[in-house]
């Protein structure tokens, strides 16, 4: 997810525009996204995305139809209280959240990712995330939504990967790191 240099994924007053990609960044996501076997998210997440699957004016160039067209195709589950269904190749949970990831994977042999922030923190804190891939944009929004949630205890970490993109933005991407074996 895209996060700000102060840890927010959205302002005091919910925008993330932000956090709008460039063309580079774009087609970094696009590869990214075609790797996955699954996507798990929360309601507005879900609500973001749905117009890549349902909004023909997105597809107005080659990379924009390329990620629409991977997108659709990529099974997702939506964690929600107030929707009561879905569209595109999507689903609601009907199981908890570690019972989704559980058969998420089983289903695949790729990676799956979850996103959105409440989703992500009930993932984080019930240890079902391995990694974290942050797109740190350079602005600091001095308030809004956490990025990660409070953490009862040290996740320590290991940065595997990082690469700077033109429009400043960095990619970092961290694995969990092994238990001491003390």
């Amino acid at each position: 997810m895209s996060v700000s240099v102060d840890g927010y994924i959205a302002d005091r007053d919910g925008a993330f525009g932000w956090g709008a990609p460039s063309e580079e960044l774009f087609a970094f996501h696009l590869a990214r996204v075609r790797g996955l076997g699954g996507y798990l998210c929360g309601r507005r997440l879900y609500e973001t995305m749905l117009p890549w699957e349902t909004d023909p004016a997105l597809r107005g160039s080659e990379l924009s139809v390329e990620f629409a067209d991977v997108w659709s195709a990529l099974p997702k589950v939506v964690f929600s209280r107030t929707l009561h269904s879905v569209q595109g190749n999507a689903r609601l949970a009907d199981s908890s959240v570690a019972e989704e990831v559980a058969a998420a994977l089983k289903a695949t042999d790729k990676d799956v990712e979850i996103g959105g922030a409440t989703l992500a923190a009930a993932a984080i804190e019930v240890g079902l995330v391995d990694e974290l891939r942050i797109f740190r944009v350079p602005i600091v929004v001095g308030g809004g939504t956490s990025y990660l949630p409070p953490a009862t205890e040290a996740i320590p970490l290991d940065l595997i990967e990082t690469r700077t993109f033109g429009s400043r933005v960095i990619y970092e991407r961290y694995r969990r790191a092994p238990a001491d074996s003390d």
